[in-house]
């Protein structure tokens, strides 16, 4: 099966990232439109099953998404409250039309197999992979973007932890800088604002995929969020309790064009 997003409200069809991101849609928050699809059809696809092939085409061309677009996996049991998967299974970026879209489908659905996902099932005494249900979204060309954890997930403090850097959220969540770390209270005050490394970005390629940008020294030792970006993330950080009926949220955002986007919504996790 293939739906817009808003529509993949069962995680036991569509997974739990694309279940609450279709949530927070219908509940008006600025998440990129998309599609998802169910594990039965990311395996038909892959297979080279022409029906759904013409079925995810219809889909995009109905929804008239972006040129490029990110490719995340949304498998069964992912970004539950004691199984994040964070990093687990790949995401493509960058992604330009259909005959990039089957691949890089493809590439999601077998990240279930690497041997970093199979270690942290291991870990979690999981055995057999997931169903993969997969996303595809409009791409954020971010000129900033990060994580934020609203409640500290070293000491439970009741502060926003948020780290950002230039580009795409790659960078960050890769590890490949070392973000900007700031603590917030809620309500929007700063308590610590400590700067990082961030002499890459990770930017889209206008024909599709991405690449890394070596940034000068003066924007590599810039500050990439000020005043009007934390205000955003503040109220990003309540709009979610009010969405999600709890205070303990890890977000993946995304500035572009003046706007905060939410690009990921799952539980602060044991695991």
């Amino acid at each position: 099966m293939i739906v817009v997003l808003d529509a993949a409200t069962d995680a036991h069809r569509f997974g739990a990232k694309a279940s609450r991101l279709a949530h927070a849609r219908s509940a008006g928050l600025n998440v990129p439109a998309g599609i998802a699809i169910s594990p039965d059809s990311v395996e038909s696809i892959t297979r080279g099953d022409g029906a759904v092939f013409e079925q995810l085409t219809r889909c995009l061309a109905e929804l008239r998404l972006s040129r490029l677009l990110a490719v995340r996996s949304s498998a069964v049991g992912e970004d539950a409250e004691t199984a994040s998967f964070a990093g687990a299974h790949t995401t493509v970026l960058g992604v330009s039309g259909v005959e990039q879209l089957t691949p890089a489908i493809g590439t999601v659905h077998a990240s279930a197999g690497t041997v970093g996902a199979v270690a942290y099932r291991h870990g979690l005494g999981i055995g057999a992979a997931p169903p993969m249900a997969v996303i595809v979204q409009n791409l954020v060309d971010a000129e900033v973007a990060g994580v934020m954890f609203t409640r500290n997930p070293l000491t439970g403090a009741a502060e926003r932890v948020i780290e950002a850097s230039w580009g795409l959220g790659e960078a960050v969540v890769s590890g490949l800088v070392t973000p900007d770390h700031i603590r917030m209270r809620p309500g929007g005050e700063v308590v610590e604002h400590t700067l990082g490394d961030k002499d890459v970005a990770v930017v889209a390629e206008p024909g599709g995929g991405t690449r890394e940008a070596t940034l000068s020294s003066v924007q590599a030792a810039r500050r990439c969020l000020g005043p009007r970006e934390f205000a955003a993330l503040d109220r990003l950080a309540a709009d979610c309790d009010r969405v999600f009926g709890d205070r303990d949220h890890d977000v993946e955002f995304a500035f572009a064009a003046g706007e905060l986007y939410l690009l990921q919504r799952r539980p602060i996790t044991r695991g």
